[in-house]
């Protein structure tokens, strides 16, 4: 039985704003983000808490996989987004700068007192340069912890650092948070592209990401979700290749088996095993 779940294109939403919440209903994402913090002034954080929470409990969004951003440890709001969001019951609650162990498990611990079921995960945002240093022992903390999302934006200037095309100044913070969630055995969801006009400058990113290892990427406009999809998802020629691949070393017996003239070995046919998963519970989707 297939249980991955795919999260190529994953799209905040602003949870103020109710139109944005309705129409994220019809949206082809395979995730949602409903926001608490940056997309939310300050006044009207504990009506958007309300909207957020009656959102994810609703049912209403069929098979995305449905998450709340809560504003971050230390500021006022963060007790009760907490509370809120775990008795909503989403598949996630996501955490803004999550800079240690010790703070997943104090909100693991939090989440399993307002009562959040078996299912809701928690997803570290990894936004700082103490938790790219840290970010092995944030992804080992908690069996609950579900997925490392990149907050690129606050990443670049935390380093001083400049956006320009293909990131090389946060490569390394990439790559290292990359490395820990494999480790731990979790999702990795990249970071944001800023400018929803650059159609090109975003499916690079998206392409730069598939490359890297991501799972998918996180998203600020709904236009940019079907290109999103597109990049994360193996191409036709992927899946004919694993199919094949899988099919040479399944016949190949004792001997030594290749496939388009490259030697065929076991990790070769996991990678292509996974290919095929991804490409399965993606057909899923309908």
């Amino acid at each position: 039985m297939n249980d991955f779940t795919p999260l190529r294109s994953v799209l905040y939403m602003p949870s103020s704003n109710e139109r944005a919440l309705q129409k994220a209903t019809t949206i082809e994402c395979d995730g949602l983000i409903l926001d608490l913090e940056d997309a939310v002034a300050p006044d009207a954080k504990p009506a958007a808490r309300e909207s957020a929470a009656a959102a994810a409990a609703s049912g209403d969004y069929g098979r995305r996989t449905v998450s709340i951003r809560v504003n971050g440890i230390g500021t006022e709001w963060h007790d009760a987004d907490i509370e809120a969001a775990s008795q909503a019951g989403p598949a996630a609650i996501v955490v803004p700068k999550v800079n240690s162990a010790d703070e997943v498990k104090q909100l693991v611990a939090a989440m399993e007192k307002s009562g959040a079921p078996e299912h809701t995960k928690l997803w570290a945002m990894v936004e700082t340069p103490v938790a790219i240093l840290d970010a092995l022992s944030i992804a080992r903390a908690s069996e609950r912890l579900g997925a490392f999302v990149l907050g690129t934006n606050d990443l670049v200037k935390e380093l001083y650092a400049e956006h320009v095309p293909g990131r090389q100044p946060i490569l390394p913070s990439l790559h290292t948070a990359l490395l820990a969630g494999r480790a731990a055995g979790i999702a990795v969801i990249d970071g944001v592209y800023n400018n929803v006009k650059d159609t090109d400058g975003f499916l690079a990113e998206c392409e730069q990401g598939r490359q890297m290892g991501f799972d998918g990427k996180t998203l600020i406009h709904p236009g940019q979700v079907e290109g999103a999809n597109k990049a994360f998802a193996p191409s036709e020629q992927a899946v004919e290749d694993a199919r094949g691949l899988i099919e040479a070393w399944n016949a190949g017996g004792t001997g030594v088996v290749t496939y388009n003239g490259k030697m065929v070995e076991n990790l070769h046919v996991e990678s292509a095993q996974r290919t095929l998963s991804i490409h399965d519970a993606i057909s899923a989707l309908g």
